[in-house]
């Protein structure tokens, strides 16, 4: 289409606006222009350069590491030259984080040790979960015994929220203690 009609349908007042606007100069057109008058002013015989294409040239296909693990996983840092750090902190059912770690001597040797250590964790708290195991001597968890200690000092105090605040514990697992404190407490 030649620019007065593109220029008319567009609404451009002149083509001058359309050539502004629309036109741009393409690195092929200026090599195109510097071979035409090549050719034209010293009627020189050059050989036409190789067209270049735009993709890129492929390479190997490289993933590159996170900064940080996906939840669950663990984490591994070196601590010396032959010294590596495995670390796995899940949430206990009494609501804190409990850390364990392994140690290796390879960064490999460490990921395989991580990965069984998370193995028997998740295992110990699904079973402390499940209540088929306890790690309490006597049977009563630490935070139900923090309870009743606490409302035997603070007899009057029934707000969980408070209880939760003070202790520094888990408003659910205020609650889950609770009642069962307050009947042994009351016997």
């Amino acid at each position: 289409m030649d620019v007065k009609t593109l220029s008319t349908i567009i609404g451009h007042v002149s083509s001058a606006t359309t050539l502004n606007t629309y036109t741009h100069i393409t690195d092929e057109m200026r090599r195109k222009a510097a071979l035409s008058i090549d050719q034209g002013i010293a009627k020189a015989e050059v050989e036409p350069m190789p067209e270049q294409t735009d993709e890129p040239q492929k390479q190997d296909f490289v993933p590159i590491e996170p900064l940080r693990r996906r939840p669950g996983t663990g984490c591994v840092s070196q601590l010396r030259e032959h010294l590596w750090e495995g670390r796995y902190s899940p949430v206990w059912p009494d609501g804190k984080k409990h850390s364990r770690n392994v140690y290796a001597k390879t960064r490999e040797e460490c990921e395989e040790k991580l990965k069984v250590l998370i193995l028997e964790m998740k295992a110990e708290i699904a079973a402390l979960r499940s209540g088929a195991s306890t790690e309490y001597p006597d049977g009563v968890s630490p935070q139900k015994k923090a309870i009743a200690a606490y409302l035997r000092e603070h007899p009057g105090v029934s707000s969980k929220s408070l209880i939760a605040r003070e202790l520094k514990m888990d408003r659910s697992t205020v609650r889950r203690y609770y009642d069962e404190s307050r009947i042994e407490f009351s016997k």
